[in-house]
């Protein structure tokens, strides 16, 4: 079996690496010494300080090396909406929350059994979520009275008696780092910014992580200033010298690969918004045709804007527009002159496409609309998730305009999301919503590379001649002359002899696409519009009810899909019946849905917004299905979901 395969977050070269379960390897100049190693089968760490500490790096690169030692893994990323938030204050606490495990996982965890936290203010912000027993590692530096004062510490956590019940390791993070670095030409200020790279090989020590793939990433990171590169492999090499020396750490921690969680194949480390990057490169190479984005920054879908542009030699071309409008705009045009047309947004930026989306209804020609959920309303929680763009891509625009949508359950889940919103759009002929979220568009896993085997066939004809024969015998090309199988309408590339015929946003006779304003002829397009997006072929609804006794289902969508699958496993690991069935089509719903709902006594409906999904399902189907809701910018945890699935069954 081929073991995991990763690489980092953001590959320094684009490479993929096999590991065979690689053995941790101690930095050059580490001192020998034994001490206790005690096997566990998961862990979850939780690194937090300011915004300008590094925690994101530091957390990308631990889980980087995770995924290549061969465990399975999930992430939360979490940082400030600001791009430098004061320092030292609660809204400036930036943590990055890893999930590592020998076994199949499905959340980024509940709860940290290890915080590291770099100063008052990370330690306060979550010191709340820690469970007592477990480890937290303090940058003492930082605990300076200012600085207690300023996140309302009126006297020391360190000494008041407050972390009692915890294990704490107090570390001068700072002083150790500046110390380390003395050889280099740095102040102690720039020596202290190593800081996360110490507290790095700290952990790298204690869960016996590789090495190798940090020192080759700081390296090419900081390729044009290797004295840079220099201080932060010492200070990394320093923190995983710290950690085998002192006596404070006593004991360091295995967790073995997990070698039996994956099917066979090679296998990376993928954030959501990668994933969903690569299906889109994917898809116009499947289609063959050109990938055409239309965007405007935005977060959290910024990134998928900043991975495409570096796919020129797909036939990818980026368009950063000057506005929401006109990068949807471009896109459409893009999609009218033959490519697969995507535009990428949030949902602020959903709102300012509305008109636009509706003229691609009427138009009928394809194009992917990537909303990456955030919390709302208006600019609301930009790095925060929520799920609460459903109805606005049911019914966010004027006039029966109808689009399908797609939801990924999973960061890699984008990747096969991607292609299949791709599959809608061009054979459908129709603007295509695909819902991800900040927690899957941030949040990584491991991935299987499919083989291109593996992949649909995507390839469409365009409109080549005529396709009608008027009552004269002339033949005539009709634009709204439909396929009688999917309704979708011809492609007809600009500029193809014969093929001219008008476009715009006023109703179109049925066949010609003349401007019509004929009552008749437009209730018929609008009932023939909604009839091609009811007739979309998508596969039927999946429920996993392992015992078939199962009196309540718990129906999800979208990214609850980790927290929902773990919350299930735990009832039925204690004798409970619960039957799980998860969402990827909400527009239209699978055509067994309102059958499989029947089945059972009870629905619950767990969703980060104030029950969207339920709205639909019980407007729909006439189902009394329960509501369970949250709205504080993360994600579910599967204690919580437990405990309301539990009462359910017992109500």
């Amino acid at each position: 079996m081929t073991s995991q395969v990763s690489s980092p977050a953001e590959p320094a070269d684009g490479t993929v690496v096999e590991h065979v379960g690689e053995q941790r390897t101690p930095p050059t100049g580490s001192p020998g010494g034994e001490k206790e190693v005690r096997k566990l089968d998961r862990v979850i760490i939780r690194f937090a300080g300011d915004s300008g500490d590094g925690m994101q790096l530091t957390g990308d690169r631990f889980t980087s090396e995770t995924a290549s030692f061969g465990n399975d893994l999930s992430t939360l990323p979490n940082f400030p909406a600001e791009i430098r938030a004061p320092a030292g204050t609660l809204p400036g606490v930036s943590s990055f929350q890893l999930h590592f495990a020998d076994h199949d996982i499905l959340t980024p965890g509940d709860a940290p059994n290890v915080l590291v936290a770099m100063n008052p203010a990370a330690l306060k912000a979550n010191i709340g979520d820690v469970p007592r027993g477990a480890e937290v590692i303090i940058n003492t530096d930082e605990f300076t009275k200012r600085a207690m004062q300023k996140v309302g510490y009126d006297t020391s956590p360190l000494e008041d008696g407050s972390l009692d019940g915890f294990s704490v390791h107090p570390v001068p993070l700072t002083t150790l780092t500046v110390e380390a670095l003395k050889e280099f030409d740095l102040s102690r200020k720039d020596a202290g910014r190593s800081k996360n790279m110490f507290a790095l090989g700290l952990l790298s020590w204690m869960y016996h992580r590789p090495t190798e793939g940090t020192e080759k990433f700081l390296k090419s990171k900081f390729a044009k200033k290797p004295e840079i590169a220099a201080a932060n492999i010492a200070a990394f090499r320093a923190g995983w010298n710290f950690g085998e020396t002192t006596e404070d750490f006593a004991v360091s921690y295995e967790v073995a690969p997990a070698s039996k969680a994956f099917p066979t194949g090679t296998y990376r480390n993928i954030s959501g918004n990668l994933a969903l990057s690569l299906g889109l490169v994917a898809a116009g190479e499947l289609a063959d045709l050109p990938l055409y984005l239309g965007s405007y920054p935005i977060t959290p879908a910024s990134d998928i804007l900043h991975e495409l542009s570096k796919h020129k030699n797909f036939g990818v071309r980026t368009f950063q527009a000057e506005d929401e409008i006109a990068g949807i705009g471009a896109a459409l045009g893009a999609a009218f002159g033959g490519s697969l047309a995507v535009t990428t947004t949030s949902g602020p930026g959903v709102a300012l496409k509305s008109e636009a989306i509706g003229l691609a209804v009427s138009l009928e020609l394809p194009l992917v609309i990537v909303d990456i959920q955030r919390g709302g309303p208006s600019t609301g929680l930009p790095t925060k998730t929520e799920q609460a763009d459903l109805l606005q891509a049911m019914y966010g625009r004027n006039g029966e305009a109808p689009v399908p949508i797609v939801a990924p359950q999973t960061p890699a889940d984008c990747f096969d999301a991607a292609i299949e919103a791709s599959r809608i759009a061009l054979e459908y002929r129709t603007p295509v919503f695909l819902l991800s979220d900040g927690y899957l568009a941030n949040g990584s896993e491991p991935w299987r590379i499919p083989e291109t085997g593996e992949l649909p066939d995507l390839r469409v004809q365009f409109a080549t001649g005529p396709n009608h024969t008027l009552e004269d015998g002339t033949e005539a090309f009709w634009p709204y002359k439909r396929d009688p199988e999917t309704l979708a309408r011809p492609w007809a590339v600009p500029g193809t002899p014969g093929l001219e015929h008008r476009i715009g946003g006023i109703e179109k006779q049925d066949g010609t696409g003349n401007i019509s304003y004929d009552p008749a002829n437009h209730d018929f397009m609008v009932r023939t519009r909604q009839a091609k997006i009811d007739g979309i072929a998508v596969p039927d609804l999946e429920v996993d009810d392992p015992s078939g006794e199962a009196k309540l289902l718990v129906l999800g969508w979208g990214s609850t899909y980790g927290p929902i699958t773990a919350a299930a496993r735990r009832l039925r690991t204690a004798g409970e019946h619960v039957a799980q069935a998860h969402l990827r089509h909400l527009n239209p719903f699978p055509r067994n849905l309102g059958e499989v709902l029947a089945r059972y006594d009870k629905v619950v409906i767990p969703e980060m917004n104030l029950g969207q999904l339920a709205t639909l399902v019980r407007a729909r189907y006439l189902v009394d299905a329960q509501s369970f809701t949250q709205v504080t910018g993360l994600p579910f945890k599967a204690e919580q979901l437990a405990t309301v699935l539990k009462e359910a069954i017992d109500g």
